[in-house]
């Protein structure tokens, strides 16, 4: 994911990996990639424990000016929000405990990425 290896949509697919990876080594079933909708494109889609889990992966690089969370506008914010709930009225699930979360990732010092994890970063 250094930028050189390819196209942002192959970067953007190989951080989702990444991020798929690293959410069932903490206990999440993955349910769905790439979904699009209405209100737009849904990362990842999974359950964690009792909760449907929406996640938006971010990645920046070296050198970023903005850090992957940072990188959020409120824009993409309200379209996150918008797409989560089309997918909840689609499937009938209204009264599922949901939410969604930010998975940031960049570049690491001792591993090869340093990934954050921030639930509930954006309110449904």
């Amino acid at each position: 994911m250094d930028g050189s290896s390819g196209t942002r949509k192959a970067t953007g697919d190989h951080a989702e990996g990444v991020a798929a990876r690293y959410l069932q080594t903490r206990g999440v079933t993955i349910l769905a990639r790439n979904v699009f909708s209405r209100g737009g494109e849904i990362d990842l889609i999974g359950r964690d424990n009792d909760a449907l889990v929406f996640f938006e992966v971010r990645f920046r690089g070296r050198g970023s000016l903005t850090g992957a969370a940072e990188s959020i506008t409120p824009t993409k914010q309200r379209r996150l929000i918008r797409a989560a709930s089309f997918y909840l009225h689609r499937h009938g699930l209204w009264n599922a405990n949901a939410r969604i979360d930010v998975i940031a990732i960049a570049p690491g010092e001792l591993k090869k990425y340093r990934i954050q994890w921030i639930k509930n970063a954006i309110q449904v």
